[in-house]
């Protein structure tokens, strides 16, 4: 039997045809992955401005509307300026296992390749075990990432809504983002972080966003007191119409929270989207017939409650779990939340205004250890482990890891940084400012 020849046209055509071949293509941009992670940070910067400012504003008395307001959007400012100048470098440079080097500091070098008219992806922890190559440009993943940065500090403001000082809490909110945030950003999502490399699960910001804000939150509450006239005075949200449509916005805005993670347009950003809103609706039913059988009535507070809860569960999970799985998450998170926010505060007494440990903190806990227990092997494989992980017991213990790394890292260093910011300019106002309303004293103006 003879074989084939190759003629001479087939020979002329071979290195075209190699050069042509997948398994030989150097990885490009892709403009459907960068058009989707362009979506996902507009969708995440709205879930801060305005959801979340939206949500809190509903939530406080009528003299604090515009203060409360005014936190949000004057964090939304104060963070993106530190992480250009260092934050985004201490995160997710190489540098070592616990914060990134400098090489990014004011983003220096960030627009070579593009001045040189290349597109060349981006290679997330280049040249260590774990690097991934995604494909879109760096300034896009760097902006995605600073709308992560944005909203993590803004959650901790719910916590101390109607009695912190503005000045103080510009200072703290700067120190935080630089000490606490970006350094446990590092741990989890850079391939050099200690634990990235240990195989902690965190899709899309339970441990650094949830744990990280609610534990922070629940620190600020311990460490500022009570609100003047708390457990005496009417202290019920003014509008909840406003609360409704920060709450909703939340919910449209968190897609790109938690599909954007993928940082493709690709099957595992689908499954992320899919079980988000699954989770979302089972904790909103969750925390909603909590309430019905305890108290009687199901209130339009607890809904939306519960649906934030859902939405902070299934973060940490989002890319790693299957669709019945969320909604195991979605209703033990609004039941538990529901508990957190409702008698575990009344029988701690402490006061954390707006449930901001109790929703996040509490949520972000029992979403990264349920995490553990339900991830399916072949979504939850990262670089760190490629084979993914089953989910069981072995996986559980990770996540308790890195959550009790956060949650004590997180703690001590929010009490470091508010007694720093006490010193320099004290936390709270005078009880009679207090009374008055921040809107009047801290910014001169009011609602109505």
């Amino acid at each position: 039997m003879t074989r084939p020849r190759l003629s001479w046209g087939m020979a002329a055509l071979l290195p075209t045809l190699l050069a042509a071949t997948p398994a030989f293509a150097e990885p490009q941009i892709d403009s459907g992955d960068t058009a989707w992670m362009l979506t996902s940070t507009a969708l995440v910067l709205m879930m801060t401005i305005p959801g979340l400012a939206l949500f809190y504003a509903g939530m406080v008395r009528k003299k604090n509307i515009l203060a409360t307001m005014m936190q949000s959007f004057a964090i939304c400012c104060l963070v993106t300026i530190v992480w250009v100048v260092a934050g985004y470098s201490i995160a997710f440079t190489n540098g070592n296992a616990y914060m990134g080097d400098f090489s990014r500091i004011l983003l220096k070098g960030i627009g070579d390749n593009i001045s040189k008219g290349a597109d060349i992806p981006f290679t997330l922890g280049a040249g260590s075990p774990g690097e991934t190559v995604l494909t879109i440009p760096e300034t896009v993943y760097m902006m995605y990432q600073l709308t992560f940065a944005i909203i993590t500090p803004a959650l901790i403001a719910g916590a101390f809504a109607d009695r912190m000082k503005f000045s103080a809490m510009c200072i703290f909110m700067v120190l935080w983002s630089l000490f606490v945030y970006s350094p446990v950003a590092h741990w989890v999502w850079a391939p050099t972080g200690w634990a990235f490399g240990l195989g902690v699960l965190d899709f899309a910001g339970g441990t650094v966003v949830h744990i990280n804000a609610g534990v922070a939150g629940l620190v600020c509450a311990l460490v500022l007191g009570k609100r003047v006239g708390y457990g005496s005075d009417n202290m019920a949200p003014h509008n909840l119409v406003y609360a409704v449509i920060g709450a909703s916005l939340l919910w449209v805005g968190w897609f790109g929270f938690n599909a954007g993670s993928a940082t493709a347009a690709n099957g595992r950003a689908g499954m992320a989207m899919a079980v988000t809103q699954i989770a979302t609706a089972a904790a909103a039913l969750g925390w909603m017939f909590a309430e019905w059988i305890t108290k009687g009535k199901p209130s339009v507070l607890g809904a939306i409650s519960g649906a934030v809860a859902g939405l902070v569960a299934i973060t940490p999970a989002s890319g790693f779990v299957l669709p019945g799985s969320s909604i195991i998450i979605g209703v033990v998170a609004g039941v538990v939340c529901f508990w957190g926010a409702t008698g575990l505060k009344h029988m701690l007494g402490y006061d954390d205004s707006l449930d901001a440990f109790g929703v996040h903190g509490i949520g972000g806990i029992v979403g990264a250890l349920l995490t553990g227990i339900l991830s399916f092997g072949p979504l939850s494989a990262t670089d760190a482990t490629p084979d993914g992980s089953p989910g069981g017991l072995d996986q559980l213990k990770l996540q308790a890891i890195g959550v009790i790394t956060t949650v004590i890292y997180s703690g001590v260093m929010t009490a470091v940084l508010l007694y720093i910011t006490k010193a320099l300019v004290g936390l709270r106002l005078a009880p009679d400012e207090e009374r008055e309303g921040l809107d009047i004293v801290l910014h001169g103006e009011q609602v109505f």
